[in-house]
């Protein structure tokens, strides 16, 4: 078992502050995937265990899987990876001008694929959701989730109807910015390191 939380460490991925998440939540911590994955090799290594889980479910006939689609920009690279170790086809979701994900550039899903959502990080699993909503609209059909880090609150609920594989399930503290006690103790204003806007 790869032990992703140090190679996340040694990347200086695991960041400590006051965050603004895409969510609108504050957080006491971050994690910017970007540094992981500027490393092919620790990237390959962090996202092999996902791989060989479900390359198991697949050879079971457990799980049928025609494609990988990552949500731009967190989802880009994670997908590729996947979709090398397990020899799919990987390409992914962006945002038109409006801020909907959608599929550009000649990327197609047919009717009827299976498609598994990869992400760098899930909080709140929004951008898994509408990717989700895009490749249902076009007839396809989400098989699973993965992601390096699920970062949801122990608390929260499952977020998907189906199955989220993780690297590491790192649990945040997570407030809304009227009851962050980070605000209230008048720290540094949040920043937001990501790439999405908040809506």
């Amino acid at each position: 078992m790869t032990d992703v939380v140090s190679i996340l460490t040694e990347c200086r991925a695991m960041l400590t502050g006051h965050f603004l998440l895409s969510s609108g939540k504050h957080s006491s911590h971050y994690f910017q995937c970007a540094r992981l994955l500027q490393y092919p090799d620790k990237a390959a290594l962090v996202i092999a265990d996902i791989a060989e889980a479900i390359a198991a479910m697949r050879k079971t006939g457990k799980l049928s899987v025609d494609a990988v689609i990552g949500p731009a920009m967190g989802g880009i690279v994670v997908a590729y990876e996947l979709g090398r170790q397990l020899g799919l086809p990987a390409f992914f979701t962006e945002r038109d001008d409006a801020g909907v994900m959608t599929l550009r550039r000649g990327f197609e899903i047919k009717k009827g694929d299976k498609v598994i959502i990869a992400e760098d990080v899930v909080t709140t699993g929004k951008s898994t959701l509408e990717t989700a909503e895009q490749i249902k609209a076009m007839g396809g059909e989400v098989v699973a989730s993965i992601c390096i880090v699920d970062r949801r609150p122990a608390s929260a609920p499952e977020p998907f109807p189906w199955p989220l594989f993780s690297a590491a399930r790192l649990p945040a503290v997570l407030w809304d910015a009227e009851n962050c006690p980070l605000c209230a103790e008048g720290r540094l204003p949040a920043v937001k390191p990501g790439s999405r806007k908040v809506f």
